[in-house]
């Protein structure tokens, strides 16, 4: 990593935000590390709404109830989530399938939030850091074959 991709990392770990997740490799999860920032890493390769998106949350931040399918429950579950932590949060929203119709339609409003957690995080005097790995689109459903959740992802 070179010294200004350095810099920009210790900015972003110090005032929260966005960041992309081609940026995160083994420096940059040691300087999560150092921060004392918390990692966590919601599997949505799976979700195919809101609903199953949010499950996925709920479980990389280990959430101790699930609040259903509104946003406001998301924002109540990341502040929390970041309230608990001693320094702050980093999220990566892994395979998010953001071009299902289903989610398509939630981007902004996610986004949103996100953002929302970042302001409330830096008033707690805390930081909120997320990143979304965009899937594009599940693949569509074949006649004959049966999907479940236990299915190995392709």
């Amino acid at each position: 990593m070179s010294s200004q991709a350095r810099r920009q990392v210790q900015k972003l770990l110090s005032k929260g935000g966005a960041f992309e997740p081609t940026q995160v490799d083994a420096e940059f999860k040691q300087s999560v590390i150092d921060a004392e920032l918390t990692w966590c890493v919601a599997d949505c390769s799976k979700a195919r709404n809101r609903s199953a998106f949010f499950r996925a949350v709920v479980k990389a931040v280990d959430y101790p109830q699930f609040f259903g399918s509104r946003f406001d429950g998301l924002y109540d579950c990341l502040r929390d989530s970041v309230d608990d932590q001693k320094t702050g949060l980093v999220l990566l929203f892994d395979q998010l399938h953001s071009s299902d119709p289903a989610l398509e339609t939630d981007m902004a409003e996610l986004k949103q939030v996100l953002e929302d957690v970042v302001t409330h995080a830096s008033d707690q005097g805390k930081v909120f850091v997320y990143g979304i790995n965009h899937s594009g689109k599940h693949p569509e459903d074949t006649p004959g074959v049966v999907r479940n959740w236990s299915d190995a992802s392709e």
